[in-house]
């Protein structure tokens, strides 16, 4: 199995596209990971080992967001990192989440990827807007795990 397998060469690229504009609007950081199975049943669990593996907890403000699927099992989960937590309620996914399992529904995992992104650059953009100085710290492209 491939990535492309599930999302195009040419989708891939628009979800790149997608994370970098969304962070022309925030400091945050914004990955997304895709894999066949959710190897603990858990995907909330899961997003937390990969986060960690990313080593998405190496940005300044502690403000970078995982977007998890893995697309054989149906499951997915979007996570943030503590200095996000410390600031937000613990409904602050809700909308992205409801906006990103439509979409799966529907098999259109790139416009909701997409979609979903741009409402994370737009939310966390009150919180950790951005800056003249902002570097990317973390990759925009696509991860991807057997």
């Amino acid at each position: 199995m491939a990535l492309s397998d599930f999302i195009p060469k040419d989708g891939q690229t628009l979800i790149m596209e997608a994370i970098g504009a969304a962070e022309k609007r925030t400091s945050g950081e914004i990955r997304v990971h895709v894999e066949p199975r959710c190897k603990s049943g858990d995907p909330y669990s899961r997003a937390i080992d990969v986060f960690n593996e990313l080593k998405m907890y190496k940005t300044r403000q502690r403000n970078a967001v995982l977007v998890y699927i893995a697309y054989k099992s149906h499951m997915f989960a979007i996570i943030g990192d503590k200095g996000i937590n410390e600031r937000v309620g613990s409904n602050f996914w809700n909308e992205e989440t409801e906006t990103l399992a439509a979409y799966l529904r529907q098999n259109d995992p790139v416009n909701g990827l997409c979609k979903v992104i741009g409402q994370i650059g737009e939310s966390l953009s009150s919180y950790f807007p951005w800056t003249e100085n902002d570097i990317n710290e973390q990759s925009d492209e696509i991860s991807y795990k057997e």
